[in-house]
Order: structure tokens, then C-alpha cells, then sequence
């Protein structure tokens, strides 16, 4: 009878290991499902943006190209203030591969004129946001804060701005640009600046989106000041490549009261430069 009993508490100690091992099997697997960082179940990391530095953006732009954009260096008849002059002024910055620009003024003996280049490239710090993303929505916030009018039915492309002929007169040039420098409405912001996108103003002028210029892009072109003063005009071109935001301000003021700096040669100018940055960036 003693035999028989000890040989019952075997048994019954035999079932509750295998009990024990059949529920740790179990839980195991639970515990798997639950760890984000296993083997079977790791999620995937958003890829890293095309750049990982940028240019230097004093040296991005050509002297030539300084030469068109602010015509009274070539006035400075001191050949080092010259030579300061092309060189610009770079904008202060804690990691110039991350944020990086350059500024440049010149007065000249009709206008001053000045120039801001801005390299920005984007990195996300989500693991599920990729650099491009991450750049996108930024740009697009740009575009938002710009706010741009909406393009009229008469557009023929948002990106298109007329480029001057050989066979086009002098004074159907001039009077084009008379009639979008004169047509200005007040900003919607009350900052008191005025942008060349009424109705009279030809659709190629306004402020629009580029579809010609990098991933995505866009133009603003605003006018301040009124007649009894000089008026301002700042031409602002802004396109996105991959992670890299590029921003270009051009502005203008006439050193004579009442005149209006022409719209279609300043755009022309910032959208040839913004070209040239486009093609330095290999985008």
C-alpha cells in the first residue's frame, strides 16, 4: 500500500511539470508577439534624403550672375570693396550642413539692390518619416504662408512665364511692365505690403506654383511702398529637391521716389539663378 501511494504522488507530480511546460510554451509565444523589436516583426525605417550637405552658398552663385543681379558692383571702383561685395555675407548658422546662407547689397546710382540665398536641408527624426517627407511638409507650409492667389481659367501653365523675344519692341515691353507694376492689390495680411497678382496683372506675372524647378516650387513677387515713396519689389523663388530646400529673395528699391522696379526682368533674374542652383544641387 505504501508503494501504490508514492507511486500516485509520482504521477501527479509528472502532470503538473508537463502542465508547466505546455503554459510557459504559451506565454512565450505571447511575449514575442508583444517585443516591436523582434526578429519577426521589426518595422521598416523610412529612407534618408538624397543630401547629406550642401553647398556653400556665397560661392553658389556665379560672378556673372551677380553681375545681372546687382548691376552696381560693377560701379565700385575700389577693387577690393568689389571684391568684398561678390563675396556676400553668410548668414549666421549652427551646422552649415543643415542650414547655410549668404547675403549680398549693393547700391548702385538708379537703385540698391539685394540678395539672400538659403539652403536648408531636412532630416526627420521619426524613423517612419523619410527626409522627403519630412521636406515636403515643410515646403508646403512655406507655400501656404506665401499665400499665393488662386490661377485664373485663363492660365496656361503654372510653371510658364513669358521670356522677352528678339522680335518684341522695346515698347511693348515697357508697357507690359507698366501695366503689371501698376496693378497691385493690398495684402490680405494688412502689412501694408502690395502684390503684382490683381486681374489686370498678365497670369505669367502673379505669384504662382513652378512646375519647371526642382521636385516642386514656387514664385512670390510683392511690391511696398506707394507712389510718394520708393517702391520696394521683392521677388522670392522657393523650390524643393529631395530633402533640400532652397529659398532666393531679391529686392529692389529705385533711388528715385515714384519709380516701380520692373516685375518680369526681376523674376526672370531669381528664376535663372534658382535654375543654376538647381543644376548645382543635381537636382
Amino acid at each position: 500500500m505504501q508503494r501504490k501511494a508514492y507511486v500516485s504522488g509520482v504521477a501527479a507530480l509528472l502532470v503538473a511539470l508537463l502542465a508547466g511546460c505546455t503554459s510557459g510554451s504559451g506565454g512565450g509565444g505571447a511575449t514575442d508577439d508583444a517585443n516591436p523589436g523582434g526578429a519577426g516583426s521589426a518595422s521598416a525605417v523610412a529612407q534618408p534624403g538624397k543630401y547629406r550637405t550642401l553647398p556653400g552658398p556665397c560661392t553658389a552663385v556665379s560672378r556673372d550672375t551677380l553681375d545681372s543681379l546687382l548691376p552696381g558692383i560693377k560701379e565700385i571702383a575700389d577693387a577690393d570693396q568689389r571684391e568684398k561685395a561678390y563675396e556676400g555675407d553668410a548668414t549666421l548658422a549652427f551646422d552649415n550642413d543643415r542650414k547655410a546662407g549668404c547675403r549680398w547689397k549693393v547700391d548702385s546710382r538708379t537703385a540698391t539692390d539685394r540678395l539672400l540665398v538659403d539652403f536648408e536641408r531636412v532630416v526627420s527624426y521619426d524613423n517612419s518619416v523619410s527626409d522627403d517627407s519630412q521636406a515636403q511638409e515643410l515646403f508646403a507650409e512655406k507655400q501656404t504662408a506665401a499665400d499665393l492667389p488662386e490661377p485664373t481659367s485663363s492660365d496656361s501653365g503654372s510653371g510658364s512665364a513669358s521670356t522677352p523675344s528678339a522680335s518684341s519692341s522695346p515698347s511693348a515691353d515697357a508697357s507690359a511692365s507698366a501695366s503689371a507694376s501698376s496693378s497691385v492689390s493690398v495684402s490680405p495680411s494688412g502689412s501694408g505690403s502690395e502684390s503684382a497678382s490683381s486681374s489686370a496683372t498678365p497670369s505669367s506675372l502673379q505669384p504662382r506654383t513652378l512646375d519647371d524647378l526642382g521636385d516642386e516650387a514656387f514664385l512670390d513677387d510683392a511690391l511696398s511702398g506707394s507712389g510718394s515713396t520708393a517702391r520696394q519689389r521683392t521677388v522670392t523663388v522657393v523650390f524643393r529637391t529631395s530633402n533640400v530646400i532652397v529659398t532666393i529673395e531679391y529686392e529692389e528699391q529705385p533711388a528715385t521716389v515714384g519709380a516701380v522696379p520692373d516685375s518680369k526682368e526681376m523674376q526672370d533674374r531669381a528664376r535663372k539663378l534658382a535654375a543654376q542652383l538647381a543644376d548645382t544641387l543635381g537636382g
